[in-house]
């Protein structure tokens, strides 16, 4: 394949040498196309134009394109049907709606070069930023993440973690790359759900998933009966990265992962490798004592309410580790609840943090209510209403 050579994705012109040779599923365009000029697509309704490859991957390739009929910029997801594998992804987000999710808008079908060949392009909403690009920022800048943005992304990961969840279904693969953030009010959502399962008691799932860095200890050491608490390790460890800049557990291989999270969490007991997989049991260990949490983030800035929010959910045993509306009722959001709470200056908090869905509010008692819901926000919520009637 030479390096100036095109494909194309569903009509539209991506640049080979912007994507690795996994994407070579991807049809290879015979009309001569220009590069420099964009090029359209039609589905569901509507025409695109694409306009720049955002990702790619094994999976296929996601672009940036425009809605030529609104002007709309959307993010469109171009995947490969591989009969052999079931892909969940469109049916699951069919089934989502909700603020820290990215929206589902269109979806529609393409054929490929080849007799046989389908590809399934799902559009979604168009996000900036994701909270891989908002760390790289900072990094570049030799500067920490921003406290208010630490604790506004960590709550919004445990919101959409919470929402999902309460529908049965597991992300299995949270990581920085797959958070996006939406303009200057930092909205984050979870997007690709390529991994994402809906988990049955008793019906096992596979171990070998998530990305490594973020992966819960449970399947690294083989469990097939785990539960949606990986996600929740796996929202702990990009609050961890938010704080140090930096990966906490930067294995370089399925072992080696272990053995980051022994160096700071210590060796599991005997209980703790129970409860993550009985076949590990008899598992021999080095003996390594736990390290301290304020020693592992080596800086005074870094609060209290935040080392004990990540010591809460950074645990071995699944059964301890918070749902994600407990993880919203942490001290460390307190901030967040508070009327004269923002961003900076001349930006506020996103709208939605304290309008909880259905599915969230049915998990909830009166004291959970209390705790999530603040007075004022409840108070704006009832006057708004008496507006809208005409009281």
């Amino acid at each position: 394949m030479t390096s100036g050579r095109l494909e194309q994705a569903a009509g539209c012109t991506v640049d080979v040498r912007k994507m690795p040779s996994t994407a070579s599923k991807i049809p290879e365009a015979s009309n001569g196309m220009n590069p420099s000029r964009r090029s359209t697509t039609s589905g569901s309704g509507f025409t695109y134009n694409a306009e720049r490859v955002l990702g790619s991957g094994s999976f296929g390739v996601v672009y940036q394109a425009q809605v030529v009929e609104t002007g709309e910029s959307v993010a469109i997801k171009k995947v490969f049907q591989d009969k052999r594998y079931k892909n969940r992804e469109l049916q699951l987000m069919q089934e989502l709606r909700h603020p820290n999710v990215v929206e589902l808008k269109h979806h529609f079908y393409t054929a490929g070069d080849k007799p046989g060949e389908t590809y399934l392009n799902v559009v979604m909403e168009y996000c900036s930023d994701t909270v891989y690009r908002v760390l790289k920022h900072y990094s570049k800048m030799k500067q920490p993440v921003p406290h208010i943005l630490v604790q506004l992304y960590s709550y919004q990961m445990s919101r959409g973690c919470a929402y999902i969840h309460a529908l049965g279904i597991c992300h299995r693969d949270i990581k920085p790359q797959n958070l996006l953030v939406n303009g200057r009010a930092n909205v984050l959502k979870l997007c690709d759900f390529g991994s994402a399962k809906r988990l049955v008691e008793g019906e096992p799932n596979i171990s070998y998933i998530c990305s490594r860095y973020y992966r819960a200890p449970e399947l690294i050491f083989g469990a097939t009966h785990y539960t949606s608490v990986i996600d929740i390790w796996s929202t702990a460890c990009v609050t961890a990265e938010l704080i140090l800049g930096q990966p906490i557990f930067p294995g370089e291989s399925g072992v080696d992962q272990l053995v980051e999270i022994i160096k700071v969490l210590g060796t599991p007991t005997r209980e703790e490798l129970v409860a993550m997989s009985p076949t590990y049991t008899e598992f021999k260990f080095p003996q390594i004592k736990a390290h301290p949490w304020n020693k592992v983030f080596r800086t005074g800035t870094t609060s209290p309410d935040l080392l004990d929010y990540v010591s809460k959910l950074l645990v071995y045993d699944p059964r301890l580790r918070p749902s994600g509306l407990e993880c919203c009722m942490h001290p460390l959001f307190d901030d967040l609840r508070d009327p004269g709470a923002r961003i900076s200056n001349s930006r506020p908090l996103p709208d939605h943090l304290f309008d909880f869905s259905s599915e969230e509010l049915a998990l909830m008692d009166m004291q959970m209510k209390n705790r999530l819901i603040p007075k004022w926000w409840q108070d704006g919520r009832r006057d708004g209403s008496k507006a809208q009637a005409g009281v």
